[in-house]
């Protein structure tokens, strides 16, 4: 059965890309940033990486809520059920697991092997109902062909310190965005969220994603 209350979404990430993301399709989620220490996870595979991450997100900010993180029950006001989304997004490339680059060298070097080359990208996901504890979750996946930039381009780049403030040391959505040929599969993974995912997440609670609308943008008749 759907639910007949009001939804209303936290995001466990201080990402504005992915804030931006979700307000664009029409939600306005509460932020709050998990804190959780994110060089303390290892895995052998990127998908699992990113999806634990992802989970430890959401399952931080469940308990700071005071409400279960997975398996559990508890009340929720009458009038209103909350989600908690947790993201996490790695690049898989040349063999390497790569998140946030440490520093400036280590962005320049990245970006020297990937310049001309591909990588895949994975964003975990991770959804938890705290009205019934309920916790589902997957990975999307999407392959990135990066541009064949040259030095001065890559030392200009790195100088605006926005590779390190993103995993893979580069962005689709901001300065980064020239020097992506083509991605192949959902760009929202390479901005942090996939929606066509979140939407499928919500199926497997039995909500739907325009539930979640608090506002629909005007569509633009400008071109």
């Amino acid at each position: 059965m759907r639910t007949t209350k009001r939804l209303h979404l936290v995001l466990a990430s201080a990402s504005p890309a992915r804030r931006k993301l979700l307000r664009a399709a029409g939600i306005e989620p509460e932020v709050l940033v998990s804190g959780v220490d994110e060089s303390t996870v290892d895995h052998s595979t990127p998908e699992a990486l990113s999806l634990t991450l992802a989970q430890l997100k959401a399952r931080t900010v469940t308990e700071r809520l005071g409400q279960p993180s997975v398996n559990g029950s508890a009340p929720e006001s009458a009038d209103r059920q909350t989600l908690v989304l947790g993201c996490d997004s790695v690049l898989a490339f040349d063999g390497e697991i790569l998140g946030k680059p440490v520093d400036a060298d280590e962005a320049t070097r990245r970006w020297r092997e990937m310049r001309g080359r591909s990588g895949v990208l994975h964003t975990g996901h991770c959804l938890i109902d705290l009205s019934s504890g309920r916790e589902v979750g997957a990975v999307a996946q999407t392959a990135v062909h990066f541009a064949a930039i040259s030095d001065e381009e890559i030392a200009a780049y790195v100088a605006t310190g926005e590779p390190m403030q993103v995993a893979g040391a580069f962005t689709i959505d901001g300065l980064g965005g020239p020097f992506v040929d083509r991605v192949d599969g959902d760009p929202g993974t390479v901005i942090g969220l996939s929606l066509p995912l979140l939407r499928g997440l919500l199926g497997e609670l039995d909500l739907r994603i325009t539930d979640l609308w608090t506002a629909t943008p005007a569509s633009s008749t400008s071109k």
